[in-house]
């Protein structure tokens, strides 16, 4: 039995820190915004 808690007890553990590493990045990290120009060619607007 002391086994099986301790292999609960880690797996716990590292959920644990996976969970706060993805809550921490969705929090304090932002996306950067920028302006984004695309060039389209005239022949995409003809008709076939």
């Amino acid at each position: 039995m002391p086994t099986l808690f301790r292999f609960l007890t880690v797996i716990g553990v590292v959920g644990g820190i996976i969970y706060g590493t993805i809550f921490a990045l969705a929090n304090f990290v932002g996306p950067n915004s920028r302006e984004m120009t695309v060039t389209i060619g005239p022949d995409k607007f003809l008709k076939k």
